[in-house]
């Protein structure tokens, strides 16, 4: 029988590999392979990691959502993917709060593109009052709220709680640092026209209704968050995965961009332990899924 070690190190061989594949690709998808071997069959839904937060999602029907954009410098984002024009089209930008390594490029990519970012109402208020962004293109959008951008059939975007704070860094027209507010941080639960749901947590620590979330919009993959310090251990997320919420797929994500984002999937690997359903997926930045 295999020991614990061997299968971490099986799991993270096949993440390796599965991540060569991923940035390589430039052709029609090739479904990845899962941890321990199994693969992803090809699918609509495509799903994007570019580091620390920044996931880029493309719906069955074609519409590029771009969550936490941080990317031109990000030293976990591929040199490929640092210039935004490499994102390609963009259809609407998503920013869970308003911390720099979320918010960072979001609104040069609105811009851009000439897209709404959506947040968090006192966010987006914060951005349009103090000039950073025109107001059309800081709506206001809060917990628990459901928008869809391109009409009914097409997808929807709901706002869920999360656990963090939110200040938003900026500089006055002097050019000195203040702090500005932020709103409050949330998730993001995006279904697609399919039916497929993706649940981005932004960066949160353990909350009771994490299972409440779960029971009600049933998220077939969860990207969170498990470098520690300002978000969960690799310990909580486990928890969180296998006890309250119970997607198909946990891709962790924002770790190991800085010193005290030291949680790795390895650790959050062993953790979920062998007897959960929940399917782990660590794709290097530059990966992407297809579901």
């Amino acid at each position: 029988m295999k020991t614990l070690h061997s299968l971490l190190l099986s799991a993270v061989a096949a993440a390796a590999l599965a991540g060569c594949a991923g940035t390589m690709r430039t052709a029609a998808p090739v479904p990845q392979a899962m941890p321990g071997g199994s693969p992803i069959a090809a699918g609509k839904t495509e799903v994007l990691w570019l580091g620390q937060a920044a996931v880029r999602i493309t719906t069955p029907g074609g519409k590029v959502i771009m969550i936490d954009p941080w990317l031109t410098s990000n030293p976990k984002t591929p040199a490929n993917w640092k210039q935004l024009s490499a994102l390609g089209k963009v259809d609407a930008i998503l920013v869970t709060h308003a911390h720099f390594d979320h918010l960072a490029d979001a609104p040069a990519l609105a811009k851009m593109h000439n897209v709404p970012v959506y947040g968090p109402a006192g966010m987006n208020q914060t951005l349009a009052t103090y000039g950073i962004l025109p107001a059309e293109l800081a709506p206001r959008f809060g917990k628990g709220g459901t928008i869809m951008p391109w009409g009914p059939t097409g997808p929807k975007i709901t706002a869920v709680r999360a656990e963090h704070s939110s200040e938003l860094a900026h500089k006055d027209a002097a050019g000195k640092d203040i702090v500005l507010p932020g709103g409050e941080p949330v998730g993001f639960i995006v279904e697609m026209e399919n039916g497929f749901k993706v649940w981005h947590m932004g960066d949160t620590g353990v909350f009771g209704d994490m299972r409440l979330i779960g029971e009600m919009y049933r998220p077939d993959v969860v990207l969170l968050p498990i470098g520690n310090h300002f978000v969960m251990s690799p310990q909580d997320a486990a928890m969180a995965m296998r006890d309250m919420v119970r997607p198909k797929y946990a891709i962790p994500i924002h770790y190991g961009t800085i010193p005290q984002l030291r949680g790795t999937p390895a650790e959050f690997i062993a953790a979920m332990g062998t007897s959960s359903s929940v399917r782990v997926l660590v794709p290097d930045p530059g990966q992407k899924y297809d579901f």
